[in-house]
């Protein structure tokens, strides 16, 4: 796939669907580095901010992460723990805020589960780590 500038969608977008693409075809696997703004910008043809808004674009996806030392890189799938539901519990799906995303070193896009329990009780679970199942009835 190469990037079209022609095409209405934005490059941006072109670009993160083709790192996408990769990175679920396992071209790209979890660990390897996406590639630098600089090598993204010369091999494709684009700007540099359209790099930056692609990278973004798969980071709030929870796709890749990125950090200084290492660069852009795939982001691992952390492993699930199944957590069964009580009766009577109900569960909301939300952004974390700021503290529980660095209480919880969740990355950038990845929701919250709060689950409320039949007696009030609040538990707050990371979205990509859990598996919420019910009793069998």
């Amino acid at each position: 796939m190469t990037i079209d500038p022609r095409s209405h969608t934005p490059v941006y977008v072109q670009l993160a669907d083709l790192l996408r693409e990769r990175i679920e075809s396992g071209a790209l696997p979890a660990g390897s580095a996406v590639g630098s703004e600089t090598r993204l910008t010369q091999e494709y043809g684009i700007g540099r901010d359209a790099v930056r808004m692609a990278i973004s674009v798969l980071r709030s996806e929870g796709l890749v992460t990125t950090n200084r030392s290492r660069g852009t890189v795939v982001r691992e799938a952390p492993e699930r723990r199944r957590v069964e539901l009580p009766p009577g519990a109900s569960v909301i799906a939300r952004v974390p805020s700021v503290n529980e995303r660095r209480a919880m070193q969740l990355d950038e896009g990845v929701p919250v589960l709060e689950v409320r329990g039949p007696e009030g009780d609040v538990e707050v679970l990371p979205g990509d780590e859990v598996e919420l199942t019910r009793p069998p009835t």
